[in-house]
């Protein structure tokens, strides 16, 4: 035996139909909406590789080396400046400090070469040298995995503590010394430019019409100093003059005219 429909229930296909008319009319009242267009990124281009870039490294603890005699040594302080060319500094950097090592191992060496032949006062000496050294020559080049970076470094040299004590009274006793040179300097200096003021006053006092008055004047060493120049000189012109009378008197005439001519020019002189 088999169920059958019965009269009240709607055929399969009624359904169908029905639902598919619903569907159609429920996306004609809510239309899906469209997707939003997608914003438009422009493309930048890559950045260009940077160009020639540095890094400076510095040792937290001097290099000790030993001086000639190898019982005092020498502090040498080192400054490593990194350079490259199209690296970026991220790269730069991790270079500069995997090659560190290296390069502290060869400017140990560098100094110790040379710091071996000097005494263990003379660190001013040592370092000129190294520094002369240093920039003469090329960089230090360093490359690993096709990158390439140079390193160029920079050192000054401290004495060792023990000899600074040692020294210390010498240089003391240098210092006092270049004082008083300094003082003495000063006061020469001050002597002469004070002698030549002094002069420059008598030079203008000699032959002047005031000079008569200036045994006059407060000081009394400038007096007696003027007084004399003024005495000498004023015998000295009378002595011309009487030359001059004498000449003017019994001379050739050609003489004569010449004394006339020293005349004029002498008055000229005083009435200046």
């Amino acid at each position: 035996m088999t169920d059958t429909p019965t009269a009240n229930t709607p055929p399969v296909g009624l359904w169908r139909r029905l639902g598919r008319w619903l569907l159609a009319f429920w996306r004609w009242l809510f239309p899906p909406l469209a997707p939003p267009e997608p914003a438009f990124v422009p493309i930048t281009p890559p950045p260009s590789p940077p160009g020639r870039l540095t890094e400076r490294r510095r040792l937290a603890q001097p290099i000790v080396v030993p001086a000639r005699g190898y019982v005092f040594s020498f502090n040498v302080h080192a400054t490593f400046i990194w350079s490259s060319d199209g690296l970026p500094r991220e790269m730069l950097g991790g270079l500069a400090q995997y090659f560190m090592p290296y390069a502290i191992r060869a400017i140990t060496q560098f100094v110790a070469a040379r710091a071996r032949n000097h005494p263990a006062h003379r660190a001013r000496e040592l370092e000129a040298e190294i520094q002369r050294a240093l920039a003469d020559g090329d960089p230090w080049r360093y490359e690993r995995g096709g990158m390439e970076v140079t390193c160029r470094p920079h050192v000054w040299v401290e004495l060792d503590e023990h000899v600074k004590q040692t020294i210390r009274p010498y240089w003391e006793e240098l210092i006092k010394i270049d004082c008083e040179h300094d003082v003495d300097v000063k006061r020469a200096q001050y002597a002469e430019r004070l002698s030549r003021q002094w002069l420059a006053v008598l030079e203008k006092l000699v032959g002047s019409p005031i000079a008569d008055g200036a045994a006059q004047m407060t000081s009394e060493k400038l007096a007696k100093v003027v007084e004399k120049l003024v005495a000498e000189q004023k015998a000295e012109t009378r002595r011309v003059h009487d030359l001059l009378n004498e000449t003017i008197r019994n001379g050739e005439p050609f003489e004569q005219a010449e004394a006339f001519d020293v005349l004029i020019e002498t008055h000229r002189n005083k009435v200046r």
